[in-house]
C-alpha cells in the first residue's frame, strides 16, 4: 500500500544527485536520460507516494509523471542532504498509467 505525499513536502530539495554512477544508468537500462527525470519533477500533474517495499536504509519514493514530450515515467528516488536521488527510472506500466491518468481528471 502506497501513502500519497504532497509535492510540496519536497519544496526544501536544492536539486538533483547525479555522478558517474548513476547518470547514463537508466539510459543504458530503460532508455531514460537524466533530463527526462529532472522533466518529470517539473511537469504536473505527478503523483507522489512512498515506496515501503523498496525502503531499507533510507526511505524511497515513488514519482509517477511525464516528460515534456508527454513520455510517463515511474522515478524511484530518495533524498540524500536535500537532493533527490533517482534509483530507477522507466516507461509506466499499464496500471501505472492507468493510476496517473485517472489523477489527471
Amino acid at each position: 500500500m502506497s501513502i500519497h505525499l504532497n509535492p510540496n513536502q519536497f519544496k526544501d530539495v536544492l536539486g538533483f544527485d547525479w555522478d558517474a554512477s548513476n547518470l547514463n544508468k537508466n539510459l543504458i537500462k530503460h532508455k531514460v536520460s537524466w533530463q527526462e527525470c529532472e522533466e518529470s519533477f517539473r511537469n504536473r500533474p505527478i503523483i507522489l507516494a512512498k515506496d515501503f517495499k523498496h525502503s531499507g536504509l533510507e526511505e524511497r519514493y515513488a514519482l509517477y509523471g511525464r516528460t515534456d514530450e508527454n513520455r510517463k515515467l515511474t522515478i524511484i528516488f530518495t533524498l540524500r542532504k536535500n537532493y533527490f536521488r533517482i534509483i530507477s527510472a522507466r516507461d509506466q506500466n499499464k496500471k501505472e498509467r492507468s493510476v496517473y491518468e485517472k489523477q489527471k481528471t
